[in-house]
C-alpha cells in the first residue's frame, strides 16, 4: 500500500554528505568488471521534492524504491544516463506501426495508491516468464510493494487495457519538475502479445504524456554501449546522453563505437 510521507527532502535540506559508496561487486552487464554505486536512502517518512529529483536526474541519478543511485565504477564509464527530448520527438515508421498495432488499447494514468492484485498478478507473470534469471525472481508481493508502490516520489501507473478491460501492460513513471522518469514496465508475456511490442508502446506513451504535460524529457535510464540489449534506449531521437559530465544531444541514433571513443577521452575516475 502506498503511504503519504510527511517530510520532504528538497534542495534546501539536501546534504551531499548523505551520499555513500556501495561495496564492490561483479557487474551484471559487463561481468569482467567490478561495479560500484554512489547512493543514498530516504527514510520511510521522507518524500522527495520534484525539483530536487530533477537536479539529481541531471547528475545521472536513478531511483529504485527508497534508493537514489548512480554508477561510480573505478575503471568504467559505460553506464550513461539517457533522456528523450520529447518536444522534438516524432515517431518513426517503426514506431507508428507499434502504435497502430495497439491502437485499440486504452491508456490511463493513475496514482499508485490504486494498485491492486490485478497489477501484481501481471507483474508476477512477467517476472516468471521474462526474468526468471533476474534479481526479482521469484516474484513476491513484498518486493512489488517495496520496489514500486512505496515510493518517495510522485509516481504514476500508466495502465494499458484491451477494449474488454483486460490489463496488458503497466508502466510506472516518476514525475520530475522537467520530465517523466520511467522506473519499471511490465506486460503480458504470453505468445499472443509477442508481436505487439508492448514495452516500446509504453515508452511511446510516456513520451506522448510528457508532451501533453509540457515537460522537456523522458528519462530512460542507463545506456551501455557494449551491451546489445540496452541499445533500444537510444532509438528514441533526439536523445541526450550524459557523457563526461555533460549532456550531449544526438539528433540521429548514435553509434555505440563512437560513444565508446568519447568515453575514452576522459579517465574513468573523472566522474564525481
Amino acid at each position: 500500500m502506498h503511504r503519504a510521507r510527511p517530510h520532504i527532502l528538497d534542495r534546501h535540506n539536501f546534504d551531499a554528505d548523505i551520499l555513500r559508496a556501495s561495496p564492490l561487486r561483479l557487474c551484471s552487464y559487463l561481468p569482467d568488471r567490478a561495479s560500484q554505486l554512489t547512493f543514498f536512502l530516504l527514510d520511510v517518512n521522507q518524500a522527495i521534492d520534484p525539483h530536487l529529483y530533477q537536479y539529481l536526474a541531471h547528475q545521472g541519478f536513478r531511483r529504485s524504491g527508497n534508493a537514489f543511485y548512480r554508477p561510480k565504477c573505478r575503471h568504467c564509464l559505460q553506464c550513461i544516463a539517457s533522456r528523450v527530448v520529447v518536444a522534438e520527438f516524432t515517431p518513426s515508421r517503426r514506431y507508428r506501426k507499434v502504435l497502430n498495432r495497439n491502437a485499440q488499447l486504452s491508456v490511463t494514468l493513475r496514482d499508485i495508491s490504486h494498485a491492486s492484485h490485478e497489477h501484481y498478478n501481471l507483474y508476477a507473470r512477467y517476472i516468471v516468464v521474462r526474468h526468471a534469471d533476474g534479481d526479482m525472481y521469484p516474484p513476491s508481493l513484498h518486493t512489488f510493494e517495496q520496489f514500486l508502490l512505496d515510493s518517495p516520489a510522485q509516481t504514476l501507473m500508466m495502465e494499458c487495457r484491451e477494449p474488454n478491460g483486460k490489463l496488458v501492460a503497466v508502466a510506472f513513471t516518476d514525475v520530475l519538475a522537467d520530465g517523466l522518469s520511467g522506473t519499471y514496465t511490465f506486460f503480458d508475456p504470453s505468445d499472443a502479445y509477442r508481436t505487439r511490442s508492448l514495452g516500446v508502446y509504453c515508452v511511446l506513451q510516456q513520451i506522448e504524456t510528457a508532451q501533453t504535460l509540457g515537460l522537456d524529457y523522458v528519462y530512460l535510464g542507463y545506456f551501455i554501449p557494449s551491451v546489445k540489449k540496452m541499445r533500444y534506449k537510444i532509438d528514441y531521437t533526439p536523445i541526450e546522453l550524459l557523457i563526461n559530465e555533460r549532456w550531449l544531444r544526438f539528433d540521429d541514433k548514435p553509434d555505440g563505437d563512437d560513444i565508446l571513443k568519447l568515453l575514452q577521452t576522459f579517465p574513468a575516475n573523472s566522474y564525481l
